[in-house]
């Protein structure tokens, strides 16, 4: 397994948070990013992420390849945290060295912040990494069927995002191998000042545009050989519905929620 980026990839297993209704996981992590910003305080902040690391835990998948999968994110983490660092100036100066102050506040903002960005992170990765697109295709085609009163195309709309997740590792490996191919001819990305760097990825870009569409026009080969013609008249495999597993994870995140209101300022 590729593990450049694991958002939009899915392995395979038997856990209990795969065994969960993809309705189930969307809502409570559609739920989670809202309450992940209420958390102001060490406690409240512990909830979120004992909540985040058990249901790690409980998918069976590898610490080691989710950590490495969300590489992509650390740098975006500590430079989330470096800005914080340097534009925030409240507290107590903690740090002054040649003019520049680091203060009490801005580490702790700087903390929370990042604290807030690899949860999020963390807990959407869940979602693909034990869901696969059918599944979410139709989670999210069944939680918007009542906008279909209104005649909005609610399948294409849940087909579309699920591609598009789908996209999101196979454009990744596409780059990396772009970027090494023009690397080997003596194209350089990493060195030099920053108009030739920029220079450089024009060469990245054109080819992988072109794969891009390539893929987009195989893939509508494809469904239109299997005769796709949208969701009006198409039956599921699969039925979805709730069962004991999917009512115990709702009172399990109703809990947390209560505990994080509880704790907030503490």
């Amino acid at each position: 397994m590729n593990n450049a980026l694991i958002i939009g990839q899915y392995v395979p297993g038997e856990s209990f948070v795969h065994r969960l209704d993809p309705r189930t996981k969307i809502t409570v992590i559609f739920f989670f990013v809202f309450i992940v910003f209420l958390a102001n305080s060490v406690i409240s902040y512990s909830v979120l992420i004992v909540f985040a690391l058990a249901s790690m835990f409980t998918t069976r998948i590898q610490i080691r390849y989710i950590l490495k999968g969300l590489t992509p994110v650390w740098f975006l983490i500590v430079f989330t945290f470096l800005l914080h660092l340097i534009v925030t100036n409240k507290g107590t100066v903690l740090i002054d060295i040649f003019g520049f102050s680091i203060y009490s506040g801005a580490l702790i903002q700087g903390f929370a912040i990042s604290i807030r960005f690899f949860l999020l992170i963390l807990v959407t990765s869940l979602l693909t990494l034990t869901t696969t697109p059918i599944e979410i295709t139709d989670a999210i085609e069944d939680m918007l069927h009542p906008l279909k009163r209104i005649r909005f195309p609610v399948h294409e709309l849940a087909l579309m995002m699920s591609i598009s997740l789908r996209f999101i590792p196979t454009l990744m490996q596409e780059t990396d191998k772009i970027s090494k191919a023009q690397a080997s001819r003596g194209v350089d990305f990493r060195t030099g000042p920053l108009r030739d760097r920029v220079k450089a990825v024009v060469p990245l870009l054109v080819p992988l545009f072109v794969s891009a569409f390539k893929r987009a026009e195989e893939l509508a080969m494809a469904m239109e050989a299997r005769g796709y013609q949208g969701g009006e008249g198409r039956t599921k495999l699969r039925e979805l519905i709730l069962g004991k597993r999917d009512y115990m994870v709702f009172i399990l995140f109703i809990i947390v929620t209560a505990l994080l209101f509880l704790t907030r300022n503490y």
